[in-house]
C-alpha cells in the first residue's frame, strides 16, 4: 500500500502500538490483527476545523471519503491527545496538531475477488467461453450484502486465468433469484467481442415466466417501454416517461404459452437488457411474476422466488463464427409450480 511521506510519521509500528495500548482492551482486540496496517496522521494548520471524515480522506489520498466513514464506524480511528479515545463521529471537527492512529484492515470489498469452491453447472466450454446454468439463489457478482459466495468467486476457482479478466469474464447478469443460462468469457478477446455483440443485440436470450392472472388479449405482445429507477422506492425499477424521469428504452416480446384463471405461462424474449426488465414489463401489463415479492407482493403460490428461468441462449461464436444454441430445462421448483397450476409448457 503506497505511503505518503508528507502525512506518515517516521515512528515504527511498535511505537504506534505502544501508544495505542492506552486504548480500551476491547478496542485493541477489534482492530489488531496480522493483516492490519497502522498509519499515524497529524492534522496540519491548513486543515484546522475540517470534518474528521474529510480530513481522513485528504490524509489518506488513496482511499475515498466513504472508506474513511467506514473506518470510523468500525472503530478503526483513534485520537491520542489530549486523552486517548476512539473516534466514531464523522462530523467531529479536527484541530491542528492532533495526532490520529488509523488501523487499515481488509474490508469485505477488498476480499471479494477471491476463488471459492462453488459447484457450477457447466453446459458447454471451449478455449474462449463457457455456458453456465445458474441456479436460483446464486448472486452473480459481489456487492453489498453478498461479498462472497458469488458466481464470480466460483469462476475464479474454476478457471485461475479468469483473474486477468474484468469481472472474471462475466458479460451479462441474471438476478439472484432467476435461474438459467449465462455466457461467460474465458479470454479478453472473446469478452470484448461478446460485450459488443450484446450491445448490438446479437446474443438472443429467451425466458420462461409464470405470472399471476389469466393472460389478457393477443397471445403475442410487444412491450416497448422505458425503464428507470422507481423514484418512490430506490430498490425497484419502473416504467418511466423519459420526458420527466431518467431511464433507458426497453423492449420485450411476450408469447403466452398457456393460461388458467390464476396464472399464465409466458415465453419472454429480451431485445434489450435493462435491470429487472422482464419483471418490470410483466408487472406493467398487469401480470407480475409469481413469487416476485418486489413487484407483486407476498403471494408465492408455493415458490420462494420469482418464477423466471432463462431457458434458451443462442448466438454466433465470437471467435469461430459457429452458430451456438443452448436450452436448459425448467428447474424443479418451476416444474412443480406448473403442475400445481395445471399449466402446460408448449414450445
Amino acid at each position: 500500500m503506497k505511503q505518503s511521506q508528507t502525512i506518515l510519521s517516521a515512528q515504527s509500528s511498535a511505537h504506534i502500538l505502544d501508544e495505542v495500548s492506552a486504548l480500551p482492551d476491547e478496542q485493541i482486540d477489534l482492530i489488531d490483527g496480522p493483516e492490519v496496517e497502522w498509519r499515524e496522521l497529524e492534522i496540519p494548520t491548513a486543515m484546522h476545523g475540517e470534518r474528521l471524515d474529510r480530513a481522513l480522506a485528504i490524509l489518506l489520498p488513496e482511499f475515498s471519503r466513504s472508506f474513511s466513514q467506514q473506518l470510523l464506524s468500525e472503530g478503526c480511528v483513534s485520537c491520542l491527545a489530549p486523552t486517548p479515545r476512539v473516534m466514531g463521529k464523522a462530523s467531529v471537527k479536527v484541530r491542528m496538531g492532533e495526532r490520529y492512529h488509523v488501523a487499515l484492515r481488509p474490508t469485505p470489498q477488498s476480499q471479494a475477488f477471491k476463488p471459492e469452491n462453488i459447484p457450477l453447472d457447466v453446459v458447454y466450454e471451449d478455449d474462449d467461453l463457457r455456458i453456465l446454468n445458474k441456479p436460483a439463489g446464486l448472486v452473480v457478482h459481489p456487492a453489498p450484502g453478498n461479498w462472497s459466495g458469488t458466481l464470480l468467486n466460483g469462476l475464479l476457482a474454476l478457471d485461475p486465468q479468469a483473474v486477468m479478466l474484468p469481472r472474471a469474464g462475466i458479460v451479462h447478469r441474471l438476478d439472484k433469484d432467476t435461474s438459467g443460462l449465462m455466457v461467460v468469457a474465458r479470454t479478453r478477446r472473446c469478452m470484448d467481442a461478446l460485450v459488443e455483440m450484446i450491445a448490438a443485440r446479437e446474443v438472443h436470450r429467451e425466458y420462461l415466466a409464470v405470472a399471476y392472472r389469466k393472460w389478457n388479449g393477443n397471445s403475442n405482445r410487444d412491450v416497448v417501454a422505458a425503464i428507470g429507477r422507481d423514484y418512490r422506492n430506490r430498490l425497484r425499477m419502473a416504467v418511466v416517461d423519459l420526458e420527466r424521469l431518467p431511464g433507458k428504452e426497453a423492449h420485450t416480446t411476450f408469447d403466452a404459452l398457456d393460461s388458467q384463471e390464476e396464472a399464465c405461462l409466458v415465453q419472454c424474449t429480451l431485445h434489450t437488457g435493462r435491470t429487472h426488465q422482464i419483471r418490470v414489463h410483466m408487472a406493467h401489463i398487469g401480470h407480475p411474476l409469481v413469487g416476485d415479492s418486489l413487484y407483486a407482493g407476498p403471494m408465492t403460490m408455493g415458490i420462494e422466488r420469482q418464477a423466471l428461468h432463462a431457458f434458451r441462449l443462442s448466438f454466433e461464436h465470437p471467435i469461430t463464427g459457429q452458430a451456438l444454441s443452448f436450452e436448459a430445462p425448467l428447474p424443479d421448483d418451476m416444474t412443480q409450480l406448473l403442475a400445481r397450476l395445471e399449466l402446460r409448457q408448449r414450445l
